[in-house]
């Protein structure tokens, strides 16, 4: 795959590998031996031990979808602001996908950054950090988004393809990809953090609205009623406002 993405330094050092284990561990192996620049992507069109949130595995046919990791230097980000690298990411791949499938509603973004449409999810960021004293060092961000892949093995995933019955040229997609995603990156770095996170907020999945939830293995009722700094939600469970991380609490 060859791609020229019009943008600063995403994407501008482009490593295609036609397979490898995990993007982000190739992307890791490249900052340990000092040859990548800010911006690098390593992108592979069949990863066979990709990783997911939670500990999940990541599955995708070979061939049919976008498998990158981007390889970023914040180190203007606190370490206790790393979920605001988190919404930028992920308001770029939602960005990403609302040009492709026009304004749709169903376009959500699942806390803390799964891209979903209606209840399906389409995509998923892994993002790994590593840190220096105060400040975040350097960034990983892993990305697999489903594109013309149709046959899945749970009932809860779709692609750009199943939802458009169109199949896609990914060498355009990545760069398009790329260019969303130093469009937020840059707007993070400049600061502008309050309208990343209304931004993320308005295209949030359930967001005000009344779901069940499971915490601690009990099923409850509550509405998200916002994210903090730190990345935890905020959920209004009768009447009273809980904050939980990322294995604490998942929607039923």
């Amino acid at each position: 795959m060859e791609i020229r993405p019009q943008t600063l330094f995403t994407g501008q050092q482009f490593v295609w590998l036609p397979a490898c284990g995990s993007t982000n561990a190739e992307a890791q192996r490249l900052l340990g031996e000092n040859r990548a620049s800010e911006g690098c992507t390593v992108a592979t069109g069949h990863q066979t031990a990709g990783r997911g949130q939670r500990g999940n595995r990541w599955e995708a046919t070979a061939g049919e979808n976008l498998t990158l990791s981007v390889v970023w230097f914040p180190t203007f980000l606190d370490a206790g602001q790393q979920f605001l690298l988190s919404q930028a990411v992920a308001l770029a791949v939602h960005d990403w996908a609302a040009a492709l499938l026009g304004p749709a509603p169903a376009l959500r973004l699942k806390w803390p950054n799964d891209l979903y449409y209606g209840a399906q999810k389409l995509g998923g960021i892994l993002i790994e950090n590593a840190l220096s004293g105060p400040k975040i060092q350097h960034s990983v961000v892993g990305i697999g988004l489903n594109v013309n892949q149709v046959a899945f093995g749970v009932p809860t995933a779709s692609s750009l393809a199943a939802l458009t019955g169109r199949a896609y040229d990914l060498g355009p997609l990545a760069a398009h990809l790329l260019e969303c995603l130093e469009r937020r990156y840059l707007q993070l770095r400049a600061g502008q953090v309050g309208a990343l996170r209304r931004a993320y907020l308005q295209v949030l999945y359930r967001y005000q609205e009344p779901h069940a939830f499971e915490v601690a293995g009990q099923r409850v009722h509550g509405q998200i009623v916002g994210v903090g700094e730190d990345g935890r939600l905020a959920v209004d469970i009768g009447g009273a406002v809980r904050w939980f991380g990322l294995q604490e609490i998942r929607h039923v």
